[in-house]
């Protein structure tokens, strides 16, 4: 029953910008954002919440600036080596703060984000300041294209990437170092007396997320055009948490559905109102408090009631 469901959600979005043009942009950014949710959905198995997850998503989008200002002009070599960037970023800020727990990780991330915030920000002759950084459209496997037609083609191949990705990341929490992340949560002490390390586990969990939110800022860098220090800044990455808590963290769609769920939403109500934040911010009220477990988890609990 949920692989039809997902199948049919999949082929809905596959058509959606057919039907719906305008749809095209904010499925693409829902979608990235729903990488980079992903990311900070793997660490709340581990009861860590990351308020600076932003860091990753904008350090991999200013390098897919650099690099195509560097002269590399291919897509797939862009996104490769922007998520490796945000994976090794994730791999050295990650050593020091898997260390610790609770509130002390919270503010630890945040903190850092902000120095990288700072640093997009400040340095003007590297990044370009508040001004940002130009993202120019790529070759996709050597075939140059019109802006229309690379941005059809990346939001095609981000729906790719979001099948395959999410079927890799369900992999891996479903794999002993999975398991072991709510092992974390609920007893870390009995974990560490039956040999495995914790640290180790937390370390492997904090780099993949970080390479997801890198993967989701990428893809914002190209469906934008430009990168600016704001996709550091400290709301971008609540903004990741509350899509991530939103959607559901009980599984990988959670986060997609979240993300979808923020940004149609969002659409809607600036065609709406200029006051679209008290529509947005009602809806969000309305879901956290009569949905517990997201909205994923109001999907699951209908799947299993029509079995």
């Amino acid at each position: 029953m949920r692989i039809s469901l997902a199948v049919a959600a999949v082929l809905a979005l596959a058509v959606a910008p057919i039907l719906a043009p305008w749809l095209e942009f904010v499925l693409t950014l829902a979608i990235a954002k729903g990488f980079a949710a992903l990311g900070v959905a793997i660490l709340l198995r581990a009861g860590l919440i990351s308020i600076g997850h932003a860091m990753f998503f904008a350090a991999s989008a200013y390098g897919v600036a650099f690099l195509a200002r560097a002269g590399i002009n291919d897509f797939a070599a862009l996104v490769a080596l922007s998520v490796l960037a945000a994976g090794l970023a994730g791999a050295v800020v990650g050593a020091f703060l898997v260390r610790y727990r609770a509130i002390f990780f919270a503010m630890l991330n945040l903190a850092v984000s902000m120095v990288f915030y700072a640093l997009f920000a400040k340095l003007y002759g590297v990044t370009g300041g508040t001004d940002g950084m130009a993202v120019p459209v790529p070759s996709v496997f050597g075939i140059v294209l019109s802006e229309p037609a690379f941005k059809n083609t990346l939001f095609y191949g981000s729906l790719t990437l979001m099948v395959l990705v999410g079927l890799g990341v369900h992999r891996y929490l479903d794999s002993p170092l999975g398991h072991a992340l709510s092992a974390v949560h609920t007893n870390e002490v009995r974990l560490e007396y039956l040999g495995i390390p914790v640290w180790a586990v937390l370390l492997i969990a904090y780099v993949v997320s970080a390479a997801l939110a890198g993967l989701g800022g990428a893809i914002t860098g190209f469906a934008i055009g430009r990168v600016v220090p704001d996709f550091a800044f400290w709301t971008a990455s609540g903004q990741l948490v509350l899509v991530a808590v939103l959607g559901g963290i009980g599984g990988v769609p959670g986060a997609f559905i979240g993300a979808l769920f923020l940004e149609l939403l969002h659409s809607a109500a600036v065609t709406v109102t200029d006051a679209w934040n008290l529509i947005v911010g009602a809806a969000l009220i309305i879901v956290i408090m009569f949905l517990p477990k997201g909205l994923y988890g109001l999907l699951a609990c209908r799947a299993a009631v029509a079995k």
